[in-house]
């Protein structure tokens, strides 16, 4: 399976910051999901049409099946990956964020000002996650049974039909 990684930093893309927050992504996939996984890696500033650009590039012409953010999601001037996301998703799937904000509130009290989001364009998701590194293993790790069902019904599977079934006759 191909994944997008794309690490949205201002400073991560100018060499200032080191980018901690990508390989962890590819870290926690590869732990979570079967399968050999290609990633496609990239690291951009906080531009809101760049972001949307690169999404477009990994969904449409690359053919991701996933693409993951890390960055940009919290409430400062520069944070606007969820509206780069926004702008390009043929269905958006809040409760990705909202399941993230759930879990990382007993913890983390600030965890309701992410603005994380997810969705759907084409055959892709897309998942935009915190910038912070164990953020990002915590996130996936609570959304990995909905990663995995979602990219099988992306490829055209039925998740409602059990293997070896029929189907109820008409008749």
């Amino acid at each position: 399976m191909k994944i997008g990684r794309i690490t949205i930093s201002d400073r991560a893309s100018s060499g200032t910051y080191q980018d901690l927050g990508g390989p962890e992504i590819e870290r926690a996939l590869v732990h979570l999901l079967a399968g050999p996984l290609e990633f496609e890696t990239i690291v951009i500033p906080d531009e809101q049409t760049l972001i949307s650009k690169t999404l477009v590039e990994y969904a449409d012409r690359r053919r991701c099946a996933l693409i993951v953010t890390t960055g940009g999601t919290g409430p400062a001037p520069r944070d606007v990956t969820p509206e780069a996301t926004r702008a390009i998703l043929e269905k958006e799937l809040p409760g990705f964020g909202e399941l993230m904000r759930m879990n990382a509130w007993p913890r983390v009290k600030t965890a309701i000002l992410s603005r994380a989001t997810a969705g759907i364009r084409g055959s892709s998701l897309l998942i935009n996650l915190p910038g912070n590194p164990r953020a990002i293993a915590e996130c996936l790790e609570w959304l990995a049974p909905a990663i995995r069902e979602i990219l099988e019904m992306l490829r055209g599977a039925n998740p409602h039909e059990k293997p070896g079934c029929a189907a109820p006759s008409a008749g």
